[in-house]
């Protein structure tokens, strides 16, 4: 299960049914602009043909795509 916390600024992933330990695989570095970074993401998509997240990040007016690659520290801008 993946969803955007809307409030933590993050986009946070369960697996196996884990409701406990879930693992920030897209922002959690605060409130912000920067690319490593988000704000109020309302939405996020799988992209299984490029192995990325598609993220509505509201606050910043704008779309970014992040790798789900392991070691990804930050998002590619789509749209602005």
């Amino acid at each position: 299960v993946i969803i955007a916390d809307l409030m933590n600024h993050r986009i946070v992933q369960w697996k196996n049914g884990d409701t406990t330990n879930g693992q920030v695989i897209a922002g959690g570095k605060g409130e912000g602009r920067g690319l490593n970074q988000l704000q109020y993401s309302t939405d996020v998509l799988v992209d299984k043909e490029t192995d990325s997240l598609i993220i509505c990040d509201w606050g910043n007016q704008r779309v970014v795509q992040w790798s789900c690659r392991r070691d990804t520290t930050r998002g590619e801008i789509l749209i602005d």
